[in-house]
This record gives C-alpha cells, structure tokens and sequence, in this order.
C-alpha cells in the first residue's frame, strides 16, 4: 500500500515541478506539510522525495528542506505566430544543451512520414535520432527525417552540431512556417534506453513539419520529451462565442513510425 502511494506521490510531485508549481525560490513545502496536503505518512513522503532526488530533479538542503534543482523542468511561452526552437528555453535558464545522434541512415519513410513530407510511397529519407541533454541529464529524444532533396548537404557530425535545420538554412532553404503538434505519449523502449527511463514513462511528443516559401514541406522532427522536464506554454486570444467540445487546437495524432 505504502509503494503505491509513494508512486502516486512521486507523480503528483514531478507533474508540479513540471508546472513549476512551487515557492519563488524552488521550495517544497515541509515533509510534515507534504504528509498533510496529500495525506500519506512521513516515510512515504521520505520516499519519494529520495526517488526525485535520485532522478536529480530535488536537493535538499540541511536545516531548510528540500528544493527543486534550478534546471529541473524548462517552461517555454509559445504565442500564436511565433516560433522559438525549444533550445533556446534551455539556454535562457543558464545550462547548456548538448546534442548526441546515436542514430544516422538512409531508409523507406513510414506511412506517416510519407504523408506529412508529401513523398511518394516507399521514397527514402535521410532518419536521423539523437539524445539532447541539459547540462548531464537526458531531456529528449529527437528523431528527424528530410527528404533526399534536401538532406545531402547533411553529414552525421553536421547533424549533431550545429544540428539539421540550422544545416538546412546555412545551405538556402527558408524555412517559412512551423506547423506543430503536441499530444501526451508513453517512452518506447528504445527512447527509454536513450533517455535512461523505464519503458512507458509519460513523455510529451512535440512535432514539428518545416515548410518553405512555395508550401512544400523540408523536414519533419518529433521531440519526445521526459514530461516532467519540459511544458510548453500557448497563449491564446480570445475564445469563441460558443460553446466548443476542446480547446482551440485539439485534434487527434496519427503515429508517423512505430517506435521500437
């Protein structure tokens, strides 16, 4: 009974410092206080706090409590007819952001890859997967794919730094828009292995499609973010007069590739 409520309290704990959801100067409230606002004993709330301690998102400090770690969770404003790469909200809290591809070939596009490039069937594309840390701890996992067309500028080490799409404009493509899509998700194996999680932690997939100039698709990229380390914040103006069943933008995701 015990290990299920630590569970759930670890949980509730990751999901508030992903939202940032405590004191001005990374705060927790008292174990005693912990224990009553979520009605557990003091060895449970102990418990937990040593797991999220362990996964480096909470340090303790003797005789004042415990904190959460300055880098722990990253918060980016998005405003409508804005994009700023998710790099940049790692930057702004001070750690560096190292990028590592441990994945690097030509192959047939998925179903869904095809789809959202504009390719015909079975064409084959430049898959690249890469690690981005924050400082030493895994942040997510970013897997991308561009059409032959545009991918031959593109080597492995260039794919690693300074990275594709900046590959992409040093060589002209202009890339016009964003469009981006988010939906919750569970970690592959595979993007477990990489983010040194267990398989199925909740993740927060992030698409994005660049298009250029004449409409025409120029890469694809999904982030698979650890969903306690990153939120993305959308500002919107306004609300329709009526009633509506979601919030604006809701709509349901098609997997572009099975992950293994």
């Amino acid at each position: 009974m015990t290990g299920s409520r630590s569970e759930r309290l670890i949980g509730e704990l990751r999901e508030r410092i992903a939202l940032a959801d405590y004191g001005p100067s990374g705060s927790l409230e008292s174990e005693a206080e912990l224990g009553r606002r979520y009605q557990v004993s003091r060895v449970t709330v102990r418990r937990a706090l040593e797991q999220l301690r362990a996964e480096g998102l909470l340090v303790s400090r003797k005789g004042a409590g415990w904190y959460v770690v300055s880098d722990a969770s990253f918060g980016q404003s998005l405003a409508l007819g804005s994009f700023q790469h998710a790099g940049s909200a790692v930057a702004e809290a001070g750690v560096p952001l190292v990028r590592t591809v441990a994945e690097y070939g030509y192959a047939p596009a998925p179903g869904g890859v095809t789809r959202l490039l504009e390719l015909p069937g079975g064409a084959e594309v430049l898959r690249v997967q890469a690690l981005r840390r924050a400082g030493a701890t895994p942040l997510d996992v970013v897997t991308e794919w561009v059409p032959l067309a545009q991918a031959a500028p593109i080597s492995r080490a260039e794919a690693e730094d300074p990275g594709i799409w900046e590959v992409l404009r040093r060589h002209g493509h202009h890339i016009a828009v964003v469009r981006q899509s988010i939906a919750a998700a569970a970690a592959s194996p595979r993007v477990a292995e990489l983010l040194d999680v267990p398989p199925a932690t909740p993740v927060l997939l992030v698409r994005r499609l660049a298009v250029g100039p004449d409409e025409r698709p120029i890469a694809l990229s999904e982030h698979r973010y650890l969903g306690h380390r990153f939120r993305l914040e959308v500002e919107f103006r306004g609300w329709p007069a009526t009633a509506v069943a979601e919030p604006p933008g809701v709509a349901p995701i098609i997997p572009t590739e099975q992950e293994g």
